[in-house]
């Protein structure tokens, strides 16, 4: 697929993670939609930086639980033309905690950010993709470590995006569709409830640091490129060897 017709749909693209994606993926000549539930300011400044490279963008406020919402994140991409690409990186963390201490009133909404809002936008990815389009899922290294003392529950909701990634890329794969994931370990972003977390998980890791955002993002554009054209299904763990 030729870099210029490529036009990708970045979910939580303001900040961390999601931002490191736009900038990335811009510089290698993505047109980008960044889609963002808060931090307004912060995701007009991720879009200029993705003009500043020669990109398009276009930039819309959109919760992913919603399906109506949804339906307008993908008919503004529609304006751009036919969406070749989808991280889906929008994501929180929900409570922190052992389960039997954290407060359940919030699980409904982690669930349905994390593994609602994953397969709304799949969906929609897929009904519009054609060959060689690709999808990167933001899964997460608790999907298997367990999150044991801090939040199982956000542990679960990303072991239900790593099982989404395995069967819809076997799903879509005669579609000519690519659906792989990309497991960060500790990174450097606002997600965390403690800011000091990277440090402390980072310490314990073999390469003994957390990550930057920039290093997942390097692994999202790759699963999105041509490099990676026999790649599908796959789980991609970039967490520093924990």
């Amino acid at each position: 697929m030729s870099t210029a017709s490529r036009l990708t749909v970045v979910t939580g693209g303001s900040r961390g993670i999601g931002a490191a994606t736009c900038r990335r993926l811009a510089a290698e000549g993505h047109d980008i939609v960044l889609a963002y539930q808060s931090a307004a300011a912060r995701a007009q400044e991720a879009a200029e930086a993705v003009r500043a490279a020669g990109a398009r963008c276009e930039v819309v406020e959109c919760d992913v639980a919603d399906p109506g919402a949804v339906d307008a994140l993908f008919e503004a991409a529609a304006s751009l033309g036919t969406v070749t690409g989808l991280v889906n990186n929008a994501g929180i963390t929900g409570p922190v905690g052992r389960l039997v201490e954290v407060d359940v009133g919030e699980f409904p909404r982690l669930f349905a950010v994390n593994v609602i809002g994953v397969l709304l936008c799949a969906r929609r990815a897929a009904g519009v993709m054609g060959r060689g389009g690709a999808i990167v899922n933001v899964s997460s290294g608790a999907a298997t470590l367990g999150g044991p003392g801090e939040y199982v529950h956000y542990a679960a909701s990303k072991g239900a995006v790593d099982t989404i990634t395995v069967g819809l890329s076997k799903e879509l794969g005669p579609d000519g569709i690519r659906v792989n994931a990309v497991a960060p370990g500790a990174v450097w972003t606002e997600i965390h409830a403690d800011p000091d977390r990277p440090a402390r998980v980072g310490a314990q890791t073999p390469l003994g640091r957390a990550g930057d955002p920039e290093e997942i993002a390097g692994a999202i554009a790759w699963l999105l490129s041509d490099d990676a054209s026999y790649t599908t299904g796959a789980i991609l763990r970039v967490a520093g060897g924990r």
